[in-house]
């Protein structure tokens, strides 16, 4: 029987906006760091990133995701370690929990003024989903069927060529112990300003009225996520 997700490594495609955030300790979300890896700390505060993903046709899957990551260190160096993760298609869910060990759960999206599905078939929140939204540019949403999340971007500075950035995950894999995934990135950097809003009691509350140091988008950007090895130890 085939596997329901593409092996690694995923070559994906698409637009991203990628905001940081300084949040005190006891309000970061509750999730397990593998063994030997501490939170970055600034002061009293560690950082978070979130990021507001459009992985698009061509890629391996196409879906839709908000990922928050914290930034973390281990005996290699910095990294990161994706605390919460929502995605609309099914084969990304499932293959970034088994091959990664990343806590994807299920979402839904609405990017700018197009409302997008789940790849799963399933029109609108179903149990145990998050609705978020992305708007570019600072628009709006109108009427009060307000989501979970919504994010709001502005570009300001574009700057020349393809940004190239090379990092890593590390995470907490019942099988694996800790997984290491590499992850190299190239895209059109465009520096702007962002803002979160979020609801009350709910999984991002800790950022809603948070501070935000400058925002970026990646736009066209092409990523590979793991190795053809894996990247267990």
């Amino acid at each position: 029987m085939a596997e329901p997700f593409p092996p690694e490594p995923w070559q994906l495609r698409g637009d991203m906006f990628v905001g940081l955030w300084l949040v005190p300790r006891q309000e970061l979300p509750d999730r397990p760091l593998p063994a030997g890896v501490r939170p970055v700390r600034l002061g009293r505060r560690c950082a978070l990133v979130t990021f507001w993903v459009d992985y698009r046709p061509g890629g391996t899957p196409a879906y839709r995701e908000l990922l928050v990551a914290l930034a973390v260190r281990d005996g290699r160096g910095p990294a990161a370690c994706a605390v919460e993760v929502w995605v609309d298609d099914e084969r990304s869910l499932v293959g970034g929990r088994t091959l990664w060990g990343i806590p994807k759960q299920h979402g839904d999206f609405v990017f700018g003024d197009t409302t997008l599905t789940s790849r799963a078939g399933r029109r609108g929140p179903g149990p145990g989903t998050m609705r978020a939204r992305m708007f570019v540019g600072q628009r709006e949403p109108v009427g009060d069927a307000g989501p979970s999340v919504m994010g709001l971007h502005q570009d300001l500075l574009p700057l020349p060529g393809r940004l190239p950035v090379r990092s890593r995950l590390v995470q907490p894999h019942p099988v694996h112990g800790v997984c290491e995934v590499p992850l190299t990135l190239s895209g059109r950097l465009r520096l702007g300003r962002a803002r979160l809003v979020a609801e009350p009691g709910g999984p991002l509350d800790c950022l809603h009225g948070q501070r935000t140091l400058p925002a970026a988008s990646v736009r066209a950007f092409r990523v590979t996520v793991g190795s053809a090895e894996g990247r267990s130890r």
